[in-house]
């Protein structure tokens, strides 16, 4: 690149006057250089430019103007300073999970007769099997004989059953372990395809996606759990596809530990139908902090089990069958409703009722005396 230093000349100029050919009252003026100052510019402008296009082509900087130099300086340095950024990036450690809040900043109030409540409903289950007494997570590790197949197997199991019932959820355990080589483990569905994957799942809810959880989880605990399902509630919740929920019922059933309420859309319903919230509660979570904070704790790993049964049987998410259930006529439950007859059965029983009074003709029967 040649550059050029412009240099102001002094020129000395002047003015020549002279009459207009086509009107004598106008006078033009034409100014003029002295010849030495112009040629003197000229010839310093042709050295000028002439000296570094030759320092150009020898390819030394020395001849450039500073400002060239810092120019370049100043480029070097900022793409040493890119470089060197990129490269923290890249080296930079994953970022740590957000922590699952576990306590409120005020607890929540004790609410009144919670006890009897608890109770009533502890006594029902005990007549009641329900659903997730044979198809609940903690039954998907009993087909396994490793430990660590044991544990992924319930992590598996409470995957599958978000927005999905037990019945289809237990069903595609079963069919997801013969699919990819009759063992639920981390290696058999790394190395399954995923169309077998979505095959062996299409039942549940939301398969297309929990198929690709399912994947991208079990290469997260073959790379940072050795192959095993984590111990901490924050870590579970790192996985692709785990909530809090998963994360402590996975913790209470595969580890043994109770470490906080897995609440579900059961739990949700059943304990703002008892009025066990202040305020109703908006979500599950909001749901959980609530009751742990007053709840005492050898109970918190109990509850779930207990009102996911008494939901899926009895206190049903639409037309719950208040008529079965104790905590109605012991006044404990302030949702409880009284079954209305619609208006067909209140024809059909007014109907009976006209039959039942109604004696029908009078029949007389004589005898003839012959």
């Amino acid at each position: 690149m040649s550059a050029i230093r412009r240099v102001a000349s002094e020129r000395v100029t002047r003015l020549s006057a002279k009459s207009s050919p086509y009107h004598t009252a106008v006078t033009l003026y034409d100014a003029q250089d002295t010849p030495g100052a112009s040629t003197t510019r000229r010839q310093t402008r042709r050295v000028k430019r002439e000296n570094v296009e030759l320092n150009d082509q020898e390819g030394s900087n020395d001849a450039l103007p500073a400002a060239v130099k810092k120019r370049k300086a100043k480029a070097k340095v900022v793409k040493t300073a890119t470089s060197v950024t990129t490269t923290e990036t890249k080296s930079r450690s994953p970022k740590k999970p957000k922590a699952i809040p576990q306590s409120l900043d005020v607890p929540h109030p004790t609410p009144e007769r919670w006890k009897e409540a608890y109770n009533a409903i502890k006594e029902m289950r005990s007549r009641i099997t329900a659903p997730v007494d044979t198809m609940g997570c903690d039954q998907a590790q009993w087909k396994e004989q490793d430990p660590k197949n044991r544990r992924f197997a319930t992590l598996i199991s409470l995957m599958l059953s978000s927005q999905t019932k037990d019945e289809v959820t237990d069903a595609a355990v079963a069919k997801l372990r013969i699919a990819i080589g009759g063992s639920l483990s981390v290696d058999a569905v790394i190395a399954a395809e995923e169309a077998t994957v979505s095959e062996a799942i299409s039942k549940v809810g939301f398969w297309r996606r929990k198929t690709q959880y399912i994947k991208q989880a079990a290469q997260r605990l073959r790379d940072d759990f050795d192959s095993d399902v984590p111990k901490t509630v924050d870590e579970l919740c790192s996985l692709p596809g785990v909530g809090p929920k998963m994360a402590f019922l996975a913790l209470q059933v595969a580890w043994n530990l109770n470490l906080g309420i897995g609440v579900d859309v059961h739990v949700h319903r059943i304990t703002n139908r008892l009025g066990w919230h202040q305020r109703p509660t908006k979500n599950p979570e909001e749901t959980r902090l609530n009751l742990q904070s007053w709840l005492p704790k050898e109970l918190h790993g109990e509850i779930n089990h207990m009102l996911v049964g008494f939901g899926q049987t009895v206190c049903l998410p639409v037309g719950p069958k208040c008529d079965l259930c104790t905590l109605s006529s012991a006044g404990l439950c302030p949702s409880a409703q009284t079954k209305k007859l619609s208006k067909r059965d209140s024809r059909n029983s007014a109907s009976t009722s006209r039959v039942e009074l109604d004696p029908g003709p009078k029949v007389e029967i004589e005898v003839e005396n012959s």
